[in-house]
This record gives structure tokens, sequence and C-alpha cells, in this order.
């Protein structure tokens, strides 16, 4: 099995119900609106994909990351939703769209309006600054998000190679 190739949410090893996908530039015609189940899945397939995010968090058995988007209705959102990522050690177990409720139980809980996740895929604020700046809350451990600065960043990355349409700009 290539191993270097991305896979959608399925088993860390690759079995199970996968599929593989090409990240290159040449496949980014397809816009994936945030947030949606597919922009997730794409999401979940490029942490996989990213080498930076698998040697930042070899050491992470935290336990899922769970995002959580309030409701907007003006812009689409009509609820609270959240992305769950299943994290550990390197690889991105599980990404999936869930309803808020079914995300507190993650042990991190990170929740912005969707003007500031826009501002963090577009790298125009760090997740770590968005805490610190209150723009994002932290439910979870604080010294332990600090402790894995550099995982935060490279799923930042990750989450840039999504070909995203964001919701509140003109189609």
């Amino acid at each position: 099995m290539d191993r270097r190739r991305p896979v959608a949410p399925g088993r860390p090893d690759g079995t199970g119900a996968v599929r593989r996908i090409c990240t290159s530039h040449r496949m980014t015609a397809a816009l994936h609106a945030f947030p949606s189940a597919e922009w997730v899945a794409a999401y979940g397939a490029a942490i996989n994909a990213s080498d930076d995010y698998r040697t930042a968090s070899t050491e992470w058995t935290h336990g899922a990351v769970a995002l959580v988007l309030p409701a907007a209705p003006s812009i689409g959102v009509p609820e609270d939703v959240a992305i769950w990522l299943d994290l550990d050690r390197g690889v991105c177990r599980a990404a999936r769209l869930l309803p808020r409720q079914d995300a507190q139980q993650a042990p991190f809980i990170l929740t912005a309006e969707y003007r500031y996740w826009k501002q963090i895929l577009k790298k125009e604020l760090g997740p770590i600054a968005g805490i610190m700046q209150r723009k994002v809350a932290l439910q979870g451990s604080l010294p332990i998000v600090v402790r894995f600065i550099k995982s935060a960043e490279a799923l930042v990355d990750a989450a840039t190679r999504v070909p995203t349409r964001f919701l509140d700009e003109a189609k």
C-alpha cells in the first residue's frame, strides 16, 4: 500500500472504507464550502498527507479536538456545528462534521465565530494568538496546547491546502 498518498478518514493503517485522493495543485478546481462534510473529509486527508503534522505530533496522545463554529444564519450556517478531529500520534483517524452537542466530549474544544475561523484558515490569525486574544475560546489544557504549537501550526497549514469556498464570499 502506498503510504505517501493521503487518505480520507478511515483506519490509521489505511485499510477500510477510505479513498485515496490527489492533493496536487492541479486538483484544486472543486472548492469545498467551509464548513461542509466535503471540506472536513478533504481536511482529514490533508492532515494525513502532512509530513510536518506527522513529525510535530508523534507524541500527541491527548485525544480528539473539536473546532466549533457557532450558528451564522446570515451566511448559511443555521445551527452550531463542530469539526471533530480524532488525532493520535501524528495521524488523523477520523474527521467529521457534527452538531455542536455531539462534540462536547472532546478533551479539547476550540470555539470561534466564522470570521475568526476564516482568518485562521487564511493564516491571518494564528490559533494560539487567537486563544490569547480571546477570539478563540479553548476548553482543555492550555499548557498542552502550547506544548504542541508546531502541531497546531501544521494543522492550519493542512487546512490551507483544502480548496475552500467561504460562505460569506461571492460565489
